[in-house]
C-alpha cells in the first residue's frame, strides 16, 4: 500500500476495493485491526489512516490479530453507522477457509450452539442447544445463538498429522465463532493453542476470511469480494 511517503514497513495490507465511502482490505495475519491500547502500535486501522489523508477512517468490523482476510472500513461516520446498524441484514456472505486438526468424515453440515465469552479469559465457550430451545431466547442473557455451515474441501497429512481443509459460511458473526465451533466438534483450527490445537504446521493460525458479500449502504448494489488463500496455507 502506498501513500505520499512511499511504502510503509507493513506494505502487505492490500486494498481490494475503494470508493468514496468505504475501503475493503485484505489483512495479513499477525496484524491487529485496531490498537489494543498501546500508543504508536501499527495496525490495519493506523495504516489506512496514514494512507487516507482526506479525513478519518472508521472501523466497521474486526478480525482477530492472527486471522487474515477481508475487512471493511468506512470513510465517514454516516457510512460506518449505516453498515453497523444493519450489518446482519446487509451481509449476504461471510466465507472462511480453515484447516482443522484431524480427519473429518462428514462432507458438510451445520454447527449450532450457544456461545458465551468468559469475562476473564476472554475465551468463547460453546453449549449445546436443547431440543426445545428457541434461538431468539437464550437460556442465559449472556449466551448467544451461533451457527456455522461447514463444507469439507480436502483431507491431507502433513508432518505425520492428519488435517482437513474446511469452508465455513457463517449465519451469525460472533467473536471467535469458527475457533470455538472447531474446538466444540473436536477438531481445533491448526495453530490455535488458545482453543486446544496441538499442532502448528503453518506457523500461524490456519484461518482466513476469504469471501465477503454485502449490500452497499448508499447504492444498494451487492458487493462481492474474495481474498486468495495465503501461500503459507497452501503448502502441503
Amino acid at each position: 500500500m502506498r501513500n505520499g511517503k512511499g511504502y510503509r514497513r507493513s506494505d502487505m495490507l492490500e486494498i481490494v476495493y475503494e470508493d468514496g465511502s468505504l475501503i475493503v482490505v485484505d489483512k495479513p495475519n499477525g496484524l491487529l485491526t485496531m490498537s489494543a491500547g498501546r500508543e504508536g502500535q501499527e495496525t490495519a486501522y493506523s495504516m489506512l489512516q496514514d494512507y487516507y489523508t482526506e479525513g478519518r477512517i472508521f472501523i466497521v468490523h474486526r478480525l482477530d490479530r492472527d486471522t487474515s482476510g477481508l475487512i471493511v472500513f468506512a470513510k465517514d461516520e454516516d457510512t460506518k453507522r449505516a453498515l453497523q446498524d444493519n450489518w446482519e441484514e446487509a451481509v449476504k456472505e461471510r466465507r472462511y477457509f480453515a484447516i482443522l486438526e484431524g480427519h473429518i468424515e462428514d462432507e458438510e453440515g451445520w454447527i449450532e450452539t450457544w456461545t458465551y465469552e468468559h469475562p476473564k479469559s476472554l475465551k468463547v465457550h460453546c453449549y449445546a442447544l436443547r431440543e426445545n430451545d428457541d434461538r431468539n431466547k437464550p437460556p442465559r442473557k449472556d449466551w448467544k445463538f451461533t451457527a456455522s455451515h461447514c463444507r469439507t474441501l480436502d483431507r491431507f497429512v502433513k508432518e505425520g498429522h492428519e488435517y482437513t481443509s474446511v469452508e465455513f459460511n457463517l449465519e451469525t458473526g460472533r467473536k471467535n465463532q469458527i475457533r470455538a465451533h472447531s474446538q466444540w466438534i473436536g477438531h481445533p483450527v491448526a495453530g490455535d493453542s488458545k482453543y486446544d490445537a496441538k499442532t502448528n504446521p503453518f506457523g500461524r493460525l490456519a484461518l482466513h476470511a476469504q469471501g465477503l458479500s454485502f449490500i452497499h449502504p448508499w447504492t444498494g448494489k451487492l458487493m462481492k469480494f474474495t481474498a486468495g488463500i495465503p501461500k503459507e496455507l497452501r503448502k502441503r
